[in-house]
């Protein structure tokens, strides 16, 4: 928002002198002196009978005072007081969350599909949070940086499909690989990260990767950073679809899932966070909003503002016209005239003659 104003305001009653100034000068009697053969000696002046001068000189005087105000366009530059969070999610991408025990609308649906609008509405109700995502398979992989665009996050998690990375559970690495986004986006009181949070889901338990669990719990927990860990997936036999080469769906059958639920519970109660199990669409929409239900930070606001100098726009031409009616003010400069006396010439008298 841009604004105008005047830095030094006072300097504006100074325009309320010169109504009096212009009073008093034109009470005052001008002097008159009577020469002989005064109009022998008049000369007329470079702008006769005008005002002009008076006039270019006050408006130059006034442009004066208002520079000396400083006037000033001040645009407000503001970053409103914020209540939100860094999060991560790390979602699981493996094979196994193709099991089809979940259910909407009287239809089965795989893990992944029940929990893209699930995850999605909850983007969407955290509008003040910076919001990242990391995907896990076999390997750990940033699919989106910690950002405030809502929109755009939430095109990307409806790109996620099954198979986009080589297949396993890789929990430790998809814990690590967030603990490092995090980690770029450093605001730290006393040495712990505040403000941050991890959501981690997944359905299996680890089998791949480079970091284990533990050891990615182990730093989570150092940087006070508390992870909250969901289990999705009923327990015992679920169905999981059979697929040919080409892609094509041949048929279900049953498969064990193999959370492994004391592994992720360990991860939360370290650090801080807290373990749902996710058996349904249901559940898994309370796990989400129990999340949504933390605690918030208040971060503190910035405020500065931006000014640009006019005085000069009114000030240079100020100074111009109380110059040019200063000069036009002044009397006319009488040429000088060189006078040469011409030689006296004897009178005549009747009858004289002039010798040659």
């Amino acid at each position: 928002m841009k604004d105008y104003a005047f830095h030094d305001p006072l300097w504006l009653l100074a325009l309320l002198l010169l109504p009096l100034i212009i009073w008093v000068r034109g009470r005052r009697g001008a002097p008159v002196l009577v020469v002989p053969f005064a109009a022998a000696w008049h000369r007329p002046s470079l702008i006769p009978t005008s005002r002009w001068p008076a006039a270019l000189a006050l408006t130059g005087l006034v442009l004066l005072i208002v520079a000396l105000a400083r006037p000033q366009i001040v645009e407000d530059k503001r970053e409103v007081k914020q209540q939100g969070y860094d999060l991560m999610l790390a979602i699981d991408l493996s094979g196994s969350m193709l099991a089809e025990d979940y259910e909407r609308g009287g239809e089965r649906i795989n893990r992944l599909q029940a929990i893209k609008p699930i995850i999605q509405a909850f983007i969407s109700q955290r509008t003040s949070d910076r919001i990242g995502l990391v995907v896990f398979s076999g390997r750990a992989y940033t699919l989106a940086p910690l950002t405030f665009d809502h929109e755009w996050l939430a095109r990307q998690i409806e790109r996620l499909k099954i198979g986009m990375i080589e297949d396993g559970t890789a929990i430790g690495d998809g814990l690590g690989v967030s603990l490092t986004r995090l980690e770029q986006a450093k605001r730290e009181d006393g040495g712990k990260r505040k403000g941050a949070f991890i959501v981690l889901m997944t359905d299996g338990a680890n089998n791949r990767g480079v970091l284990t669990p533990e050891q990615a719990t182990e730093i989570a927990k150092s940087r006070g950073l508390p992870v909250y860990t969901i289990g999705a997936g009923r327990d015992g036999l679920v169905p999981m679809p059979v697929f040919d080469d080409a892609g094509r769906r041949l048929g279900t059958r049953r498969v064990i899932s193999d959370l492994d639920e004391g592994a992720l519970r360990t991860i939360s109660d370290a650090t801080g966070g807290k373990f749902f199990r996710a058996f349904d669409v249901d559940t898994a929409e309370r796990a989400f909003a129990a999340i949504d239900q933390a605690q918030k930070i208040e971060f503190t606001a910035k405020s500065y503002l931006l000014t640009t100098e006019l005085f000069h726009w009114v000030a240079f031409p100020g100074a111009g016209l109380l110059f040019l009616g200063a000069l036009f003010a002044l009397p006319p400069v009488l040429p000088r005239w060189n006078r040469r006396s011409a030689p006296v010439q004897p009178a005549r008298s009747a009858g004289s003659t002039i010798n040659p």
